[in-house]
């Protein structure tokens, strides 16, 4: 085909009987073949289903990316309009908590409505409970956030996970940065607390052995229940303290792998604590957490907290970051919503493509083909627009495979970029 689908959808007669059930599916799991369903009275509008955590311990992220993909909505819509393509998108958020079973509940909610792609969820938690439902019901989801290796989610092979996109980098690469910021610290002797689910465990793995690779010592591993999490955590602040006990501080510290949960643990650590006088480092769970800064600030600006998350910028991400004040969400969006941000306009185009091509009926095992070709197209500006979070490659599984990390710290100003670490050099270059 010579012309372009774009230009082939602006050319269609959008009659009844090409759009009858365009953005529905009907109850079949056989998501090889194409199905139809009757005509709504909406058939021109593709729901998105949006899982999110607007009340849980990833709501400070969560409602981000909420608001975000409100901006994103309407972006997407006027493109749309202005390229002639016949259809709009309408976002359906839902608050998860992040929550597995919550999730879960959500996603066959979405399935009932004749929803089947998704931005989300925010946590590999979620993403692992889900995935079974995903697949067996030819839905599609992209996650901003989850990072998890695949392995961690019980995927034991790309195909299992065709139907599961994440446009953030996995640990693996995470768990690099970490090990090269604790090295490049003067760090020799490091415990780790983590929270005990799929991502704690696999980042708590992968960091581990990426400290070992930079010759650090790793004096203990203390892993905490994530349903629910501790209340009181005197018991593991007692552990953290006998593992540092008799260790310099000036070359020890703590790695907390968790979420808004460690701005509790850090507030009932007493003031004379010897955990207060090493460093402390964190994971993109933590980072820019509003509860950090209103509970434990002080306490977190002693010990700096110095926490990893994927860094992505642009001139788009600026341009969008004006739009999003001007809709009063705020100054700025922050990672994990540009990522989403993304995540919506490969989606959008990708099932919009997908109608064009199947006339009006949805194929799970299209669609997914869709998203994997159509990233790159969309990082290289092949549809007139560019990625806020510069280039997107998808390695085997689906999940992105490139990308720096910035290191953020607790300051007197609140969470401050303090450092971006270099994926292809593995070097950091420290901000002033």
């Amino acid at each position: 085909m010579k012309k372009t689908w774009i230009i082939l959808l602006s050319l269609l007669l959008v009659s009844s009987i090409f759009l009858a059930g365009c953005t529905e599916k009907s109850g079949t799991t056989n998501t090889s073949t194409t199905t139809t369903s009757e005509p709504t009275q909406n058939e021109n509008v593709i729901k998105v289903g949006v899982l999110t955590d607007l009340s849980g311990p990833l709501s400070s992220d969560g409602t981000d990316i909420a608001n975000t993909l409100k901006v994103a909505q309407k972006d997407i819509n006027n493109y749309f309009k202005e390229k002639g393509i016949p259809y709009s998108i309408k976002v359906y958020i839902e608050d998860t908590q992040s929550n597995p079973s919550i999730c879960l509940q959500k996603v066959q909610s979405f399935n009932a409505m004749g929803i089947n792609l998704i931005i989300g969820p925010t946590s590999s938690a979620e993403v692992k409970n889900i995935k079974d439902y995903i697949n067996s019901n030819g839905m599609i989801i992209i996650s901003p956030s989850s990072t998890a290796p695949p392995q961690m989610l019980g995927f034991t092979s790309p195909e299992q996970k065709k139907y599961v996109f994440r446009f953030v980098p996995t640990d693996n690469f995470q768990a690099k940065a970490i090990a090269g910021e604790i090295k490049d610290m003067g760090i020799k002797n490091v415990v780790v607390i983590y929270r005990g689910d799929a991502w704690g465990r696999g980042l708590e793995t992968a960091a581990v052995q990426n400290l070992k690779k930079e010759g650090i010592n790793v004096i203990g591993e203390v892993e905490y229940p994530s349903t629910p999490e501790p209340s009181d955590w005197s018991p593991y602040i007692q552990m953290l303290e006998n593992k540092i006990s008799g260790k310099d501080p000036k070359t020890t510290a703590v790695l907390a792998i968790g979420f808004d949960e460690i701005a509790t643990l850090l507030s009932q650590i007493s003031d004379n604590s010897p955990l207060l006088n090493v460093k402390w480092f964190g994971s993109d769970g933590i980072v820019d957490s509003e509860k950090v800064v209103s509970e434990a600030k002080d306490k977190a600006e002693k010990v700096g907290l110095y926490s990893t998350e994927f860094y992505g910028v642009s001139d788009e991400a600026k341009k969008l970051a004006e739009e999003y004040e001007k809709m009063g969400y705020g100054k700025r969006p922050r990672q994990y919503a540009l990522i989403a941000y993304d995540s919506i306009w490969v989606g959008a185009i990708s099932y919009a493509q997908m109608l064009n091509e199947t006339g009006g009926k949805y194929n799970a095992d299209l669609l997914s083909k869709l998203i994997k070709e159509n990233t790159i197209k969309y990082s290289e500006g092949q549809f007139g627009v560019k990625p806020v979070t510069g280039d997107i490659y998808l390695n085997e599984w689906n999940d992105r495979a490139s990308g720096n990390y910035g290191i953020h710290a607790v300051t007197k100003d609140g969470w401050k970029l303090v450092g971006i670490w270099d994926y292809k050099t593995g070097q950091i270059k420290w901000l002033k």
